[in-house]
């Protein structure tokens, strides 16, 4: 989600920190400050200070979902009346199936990511929760083949 507030700067030692959660968001705050060389205190505080700032949004566990039972990813190009953008991405917002929301270049389009835990949950989707919505006017679906690569935050 694009944010209008104004860029926060970062130094070395908080891409260092970064980086160093973004490998592992369990490791402790002297292991880290061992990893960077501070001190436990001061790596709390860095820690703290880019929560505060909202440079780091949240500390959360990554799911595979084929191991959790969701057998299908899928993912939508879906055009929507310019006056009607905003209704239609807060109600797709709303639905837990949906995973990542933009609004896109071109002609008013939304981009969504969408975990099913099959073909017939996917289409129940689709039938009752986002024909359904006014101002959508085309739905486009891919549904994902391979998992390769997913990655969570930011390489900075």
């Amino acid at each position: 989600m694009q944010n209008e507030t104004p860029s926060v700067d970062i130094d070395d030692i908080d891409r260092k920190i970064i980086h160093e959660l973004t490998t592992n968001g369990r490791i402790s705050y002297t292991d880290l400050g061992k990893e960077i060389g501070l001190s436990r205190v001061a790596v709390q505080a860095r820690i703290h200070t880019l929560m505060d700032s909202g440079v780091i949004e949240q500390f959360t566990a990554v799911l595979n979902p084929a191991k959790v039972g969701i057998g299908v990813t899928a993912i939508f190009n879906i055009e929507v009346e310019p006056l009607q953008m905003q209704e239609v991405a807060s109600k797709l917002s709303a639905q837990p199936a949906v995973t990542n929301l933009y609004h896109t270049t071109g002609p008013s389009k939304l981009y969504m990511h969408g975990l099913f835990a099959t073909n017939q949950e996917m289409e129940a989707f689709l039938r009752e929760k986002l024909y359904t919505l006014p101002g959508i006017t085309s739905v486009d679906c891919q549904v994902l083949i391979t998992r390769y690569k997913s990655r969570v935050g930011l390489p900075l």
